[in-house]
């Protein structure tokens, strides 16, 4: 207990102005408005201001230009912590209780370090940074899909003859100032064939048309909507199904069946309609029905790597070479 107050001491230099009390610094009292607080700091700021001091005669705080300097840095800090309400709430409780040094000693450093910057502002940013890329990101991915369907025979063929059909590739020859040059028309009849494979065919999955509710920003606003959404369903799902014990619908079952699989909604949705009636007929929404399937499939995977001649040289590989020996065969 003896020794405690002489590191106390030492550290108190550290905060705020130091040994002086920031009042006395600018020549006002306790009880002092802001704008008196900035009338005395501007006074004292032009007298010892490096740019204007033009020397003073010795006193007790020292002469010469050093001291003036380091007179204004002291005028500087006290105005910096009488300025502000909170900072100076806090200077004031620290003189009136200067036992409890730790805590003053957190709270200054807590305000000093603390970012500029309100922290709300930086996630808003952040996320609004996250849904523009997303969305882009997502534009990109869907118009290379449609780019590839373009190329593909089979869908560009059909995109033609439906274009054909509609009249969009019949116009007649134009002829004068309004006539175009073949590279024109070319890129105008992909443009039309390409518009035709968009409102046909149904991309899902990763390549799917994007949709402005999907990115972040709107998944983080409407998630309480979604999750009241979820209880109401929840609570009608055991209603129906646990209580009053209704038998499963399609959509029921379907969603059962997607559960099992462990799949997303836009995975499932991407699945064939062949192989959801496949999923319907064998009963897969009941557990045991779907272990049955999972074990088949699993036992026909692992046929289609034995038979598969990739596999049959990897495992040749492994056998003969092996990752833990030194080999320098190319192949």
């Amino acid at each position: 207990a003896a020794l405690l107050p002489r590191p106390v001491r030492g550290l108190t230099d550290r905060l705020y102005c130091g040994r002086r009390v920031c009042y006395e610094v600018l020549g006002v009292s306790r009880q002092a408005s802001k704008a008196e607080i900035a009338r005395a700091y501007r006074q004292l700021a032009r007298q010892y201001h490096p740019d204007r001091y033009r020397g003073e005669p010795a006193g007790s705080e020292g002469s010469g230009a050093q001291a003036a300097h380091e007179k204004f840095l002291l005028i500087a800090a006290a105005y910096e912590t009488l300025k502000d309400e909170e900072i100076r709430k806090d200077y004031d409780y620290m003189l009136d209780h200067p036992e409890e040094y730790y805590r003053h000693y957190y709270h200054y450093y807590s305000r000093r370090l603390a970012p500029k910057v309100d922290v709300t502002i930086v996630i808003l940013v952040t996320v609004c940074a996250i849904s523009v890329f997303q969305f882009f990101s997502w534009w990109s991915s869907y118009n290379e899909a449609i780019n590839y369907l373009a190329s593909v025979p089979k869908y560009r063929i059909q995109a033609t003859e439906i274009a054909r059909q509609q009249g969009l590739l019949n116009k007649t020859k134009e002829k004068g100032k309004n006539r175009r040059s073949k590279e024109e028309i070319r890129e105008e009849e992909e443009e039309i064939i390409k518009d035709i494979i968009k409102n046909k065919i149904d991309i899902k999955g990763g390549y799917q048309k994007p949709k402005i509710y999907d990115i972040l920003l709107f998944q983080i606003l409407l998630a309480p909507f979604y999750w009241c959404k979820y209880i109401v369903w929840y609570c009608w799902w055991i209603y129906c199904f646990t209580i009053k014990g209704q038998e499963y619908g399609v959509e029921e079952k379907l969603y059962i069946i997607r559960r099992y699989m462990k799949m997303s909604q836009s995975q499932f949705d991407s699945l064939e309609d062949h192989q959801k009636e496949t999923f319907l007929e064998r009963k897969l929404w009941i557990r045991e029905n779907y272990e049955v399937y999972k074990r088949e499939q699993e036992e026909e995977l692992k046929k289609k790597m034995a038979m598969d001649p990739r596999w049959k040289r990897y495992r040749r590989w492994m056998k003969n070479e092996g990752p833990g020996r030194l080999t320098f065969i190319d192949d």
